[in-house]
């Protein structure tokens, strides 16, 4: 029994040893083995041989980098842009396709998160050190998880506490004065029961004014976050549980020791202070083993509260979430499957906004969304794989709404994989909770009333496994296309002294082009390199002109070594930035312009050096070692009471050359 099941490990590890025809092997004694283990290393990203245009980041990719949160995750990835909203605030976004965060449907395990007045930060509210995997899914993505997806979807897998029993810890601290610590643990109650607590802080010890502007480099946060999970398995119910809670608190603008107060006014400080608490639960009854028929319930709700000024403006907001979702899913033979469900989403917003001059305003935003889905997929042995889906929802604000989508993926042989995608998305704009960071620009934010968003995405793709050398050299190339129907526009063209959320007249659309190689030159040793183009407009003013503040394309290689004992890891990231186009400038008193009409290309260039222990690894790296930064971006920093005034004009780094050390521990529990 031993010599087979070794046979049978050798075969699928090591498919180029053949293995001798069962009755061929001459009779043999029992006899006692040593002990073999076969290593091998996984890649850290891995693109999905599923239906869907997918990259699958697991924890081996997480590592290369310092990644302190769910923003600094990306930074060897060529799919996924995070870039600086305003140079005030710390507010990120993510692009995906060309397009802001928004059009990106943000899961946590598979539920609807970080939405509404939680999007502008909460790249930042997801430890790194919690995450298990990142799944990134291009273009139209499955009904299942709702209609708001557009330009794809990123779904976050955390820790689990039926997880092997360990004790983590990890610190972090750079020459920015920041430090991070994290740890968690795993608890088996029994063999069925289990809970997993995960705990987080983050501080900024200290201010930095590198550019003299007397503005904050980055705004001063301290963070406390928790989570607690428990999940429950029998042979027919499975129980998922958690609940997270946040505080964090945040500083930024004029410094006492780098700005001279205003005569009036005084320092123009910026301040946010946020309270949030997720609660969920999955449940999962099993009803038919070998057809793999269950039903599940999930439901989750969120409360979301911001108190923050900005300057001598104040907004307040109060968000409360409620969703539900009751699938079921069965196969209806060997190549069919069927899944369907019912969900049921409500959103409210409680806003407060004092602009100092004419009081204080309150409005309130509410919706109920009910629907229903239905989703077919026919899988012919891996190598013809169709799925459609149809979703039905009906809106308490927008009425009754479609929501088709469909994929389809060809795999001739295992060398290559083609697809195709096609899919409509919809989305309700909370233009104020989503874009309060534009509250710190002396410019009027003015803001129609907006319409639903909805837009096609349309999408092709190739990856090829090539043999090479006895390696394979992964090649994958693709082009999505997305077009608005309808679209919340933010015009800073139109008006010098104004920002203009708008509904679009006229059209708004993306194109993305992206190929990516990658390949282990030798054992250890990967590179990936990557290129992307974007051609993203929209109408302003009548007009259709390039997207602002958009990299028009984007180079990317990193290189990551192993040492063949696993002791030592190298890594290192080269990132080539394209140039954009700059709103339109305003004429300044002395007849200059306000800005430049368009921002040049810039290279950035990071890497780490790992060294692993039995139970603990230090890691040393830097960022941004080219030193490269936006000179200013803070637009008129010496008149931040004025109209002049504009933080919001980021298309470039805001920080020069950081390092940073940490350690990782790892204990098994006795």
């Amino acid at each position: 029994m031993k010599l087979e099941l070794l046979a049978s490990a050798l075969m699928v590890l090591l498919p180029e040893i053949a293995v001798a025809q069962s009755d061929s092997v001459p009779e043999m004694k029992d006899q006692q083995l040593k002990e073999v283990t076969v290593t091998t290393r996984r890649a850290g990203t891995v693109k999905s041989r599923g239906v869907a245009n997918a990259d699958l980041i697991n924890s081996l990719e997480l590592l290369k980098a310092a990644c302190c949160n769910l923003g600094e995750s990306f930074t060897t990835n060529p799919s996924v842009d995070v870039n600086y909203s305003d140079a005030a605030t710390g507010a990120k976004q993510i692009k995906l396709l060309g397009l802001s965060g928004t059009y990106v449907q943000m899961l946590a395990e598979n539920i609807p998160a970080y939405r509404g007045a939680a999007s502008p930060y909460s790249l930042g509210y997801i430890p790194g050190a919690w995450m298990k995997g990142i799944q990134v899914s291009k273009g139209s993505s499955s009904v299942k998880n709702g209609y708001e997806s557009m330009t794809g979807q990123i779904n976050i897998g955390f820790k689990e506490p039926q997880d092997a029993e360990m004790v983590n810890f990890n610190m972090y601290m750079n020459t920015m004065a920041k430090v991070d610590i994290n740890a968690d643990a795993n608890i088996h109650i029994n063999n069925r029961l289990s809970t997993g607590l995960m705990l987080h802080y983050e501080d900024n010890l200290s201010s930095h004014d590198d550019n003299g502007d007397g503005f904050l480099d980055e705004p001063k946060v301290r963070q406390y976050n928790i989570q607690n999970k428990w999940g429950y398995f029998s042979d027919r119910y499975i129980l998922h549980a958690y609940i997270r809670a946040l505080r964090e608190k945040r500083e930024g603008g004029q410094s006492s020791g780098h700005a001279t107060p205003d005569e009036e006014h005084g320092l123009f400080k910026i301040g946010m202070e946020t309270n949030r608490i997720e609660l969920a639960t999955k449940n999962a009854l099993i009803l038919d083993k070998e057809h793999n028929t269950s039903i599940a319930l999930i439901t989750s709700g969120t409360f979301h509260s911001l108190d923050s000024y900005f300057g001598m403006k104040v907004y307040d907001v109060r968000e409360k979430n409620a969703y539900a979702s009751m699938v079921f899913e069965t196969e209806l033979g060997h190549d069919h499957s069927l899944s369907a469900g019912v969900s049921f989403n409500h959103d409210y917003y409680s806003q407060w906004l004092a602009d100092g001059i004419v009081g204080r305003t309150k409005s309130v935003e509410k919706e109920t969304t009910p629907g229903a889905y239905v989703q077919y997929t026919y899988d012919l042995h891996g190598k013809l794989v169709a799925m459609g889906g149809l979703r039905i929802d009906h809106s308490s604000l927008y009425g009754t709404f479609v929501t088709p989508r469909a994929h389809v993926k060809w795999s001739p042989n295992d060398i290559v994989s083609l697809r195709a995608s096609v899919g409509k998305g919809y989305r309700t704009v909370h233009a104020l909770a989503e874009n309060h960071y534009l509250l710190a620009s002396g410019r009027q934010l003015v803001i129609d009333d907006l319409k639903q968003e909805r837009a096609w995405n349309y999408g092709v793709s190739t990856a090829l496994y090539i043999p090479l050398a006895g390696k394979t050299l992964n090649l994958n190339a693709e082009y999505f296309y997305t077009d608005f129907g309808q679209q919340a526009v933010i015009d800073y063209d139109s008006e010098p002294g104004v920002i203009h959320i708008a509904n679009l007249n006229g059209r708004s659309y993306s194109h993305t082009f992206q190929v990516d190689a990658s390949y282990p030159v030798f054992k250890g040793m990967t590179l990936t390199a990557a290129y992307r183009y974007n051609d993203v407009k929209s109408t302003y003013g009548g007009e259709l002109r390039q997207r602002p503040l958009t990299s028009r394309y984007k180079g990317l290689l990193t290189a990551s070594y192993k040492t063949p004992l696993g002791l030592w890891q190298f890594d290192a990231t080269l990132q080539l930035n394209g140039g954009g186009r700059m709103p339109e400038p305003y004429g300044m008193p002395d007849g200059t312009k306000s800005w430049a009409g368009s921002f040049g290309s810039y290279e950035q260039v990071s890497a780490q050096v790992s060294r692993w222990f039995r139970h603990f690894s230090v890691y040393v790296g830097a960022e941004n070692l080219t030193g490269f930064k936006q000179k200013n971006p803070v637009m008129n920093a010496e008149t931040p009471w004025s109209s002049a005034f504009d933080p919001t004009m980021v298309w470039g780094p805001v920080q020069g050359r950081m390092f940073y050390a940490g350690i990782r521990i790892n204990l098994e529990k006795m």
